[in-house]
């Protein structure tokens, strides 16, 4: 998952591999909207992509708007896209249409997340999350690697949480029972 709003804003073309359903990480659109590679090293990376999103993104390239840099997600000249935009003209009427909101004290309907972080966190959980609850179950080393995240200790510190833990006891019972099988064949 890009780094949401700067790697999402520096998306080329060039990087999105729709053969393969693969996306590469190789650069990103500044607050100064300057691109440039990811904040590190780790940053530049490679992301599969579901078959909706590939498809998506097929019937999206035809409408995308050309411009000099190529990019994937452009304002309507071409050009990168200004954050603020692709916050309150994307993002907001995206998860108001579906149904992600809440009600303000005086009735107005507003976007339950306001940031495009959210969209990460939602990846990063679905990445952790167990398949029978609808996850991936991926290891955390390929989740570190999905992420962009320098640290597997920043993978662990700030997502840890979201890990399927099972019953200890009886996991150590089943271990116990496991070593103690091993102990009796010698």
């Amino acid at each position: 998952m890009p780094d949401c709003a700067s790697e999402l804003r520096g998306l080329g073309w060039q990087d999105i591999d729709l053969k393969k359903g693969e996306l590469h990480v190789r650069q990103r659109a500044d607050k100064f909207r300057k691109i440039g590679p990811p904040k590190s090293e780790a940053g530049e990376r490679t992301v599969p992509l579901p078959l909706m999103v590939v498809n998506t993104l097929r019937e999206w390239r035809l409408a995308c708007p050309k411009g000099e840099l190529d990019l994937a997600f452009p304002n309507g000249k071409g050009d990168d896209e200004f954050h603020n935009n692709v916050v309150y003209c994307g993002l907001w009427p995206t998860l108001i249409a579906a149904g992600v909101i809440i009600k303000t004290e005086n009735g107005t309907v507003v976007p339950k997340y306001t940031g495009l972080h959210a969209l990460r966190h939602f990846y990063d959980s679905w990445c952790i999350n167990r398949k029978a609850d609808g996850g991936l179950e991926l290891p955390l080393k390929v989740v570190q690697h999905r992420m962009g995240h320098s640290s597997i200790n920043l993978t662990a510190d700030v997502y840890g949480h979201l890990f399927p833990r099972g019953d200890d006891a009886k996991e150590l019972s089943d271990a116990a029972a496991a070593l103690m099988l091993d102990v009796t064949k010698r």
